[in-house]
């Protein structure tokens, strides 16, 4: 579960800066709910990258 949401979290935290910074539009389903600034997303792929590693090192110790 943790990977999964981890690309989740990684697809809209790089979608949304990508979308923000290079085409100056909105994109992914997190700016329906908030409104993010756009350093933010680039902390929330880096938190979906962190899920992945953790849930990749679990999977490791079974």
């Amino acid at each position: 579960m943790r990977g999964f949401l981890g690309v989740v979290a990684v697809i809209q935290g790089l979608g949304g800066f990508v979308a923000r910074v290079f085409f100056d539009t909105e994109w992914g389903l997190l700016r329906r709910w908030f409104d993010i600034p756009t350093p933010l997303y680039l902390a929330i792929a880096a938190a979906g990258v962190a899920l992945l590693i953790w849930s990749d090192q679990g999977r490791e110790k079974t």
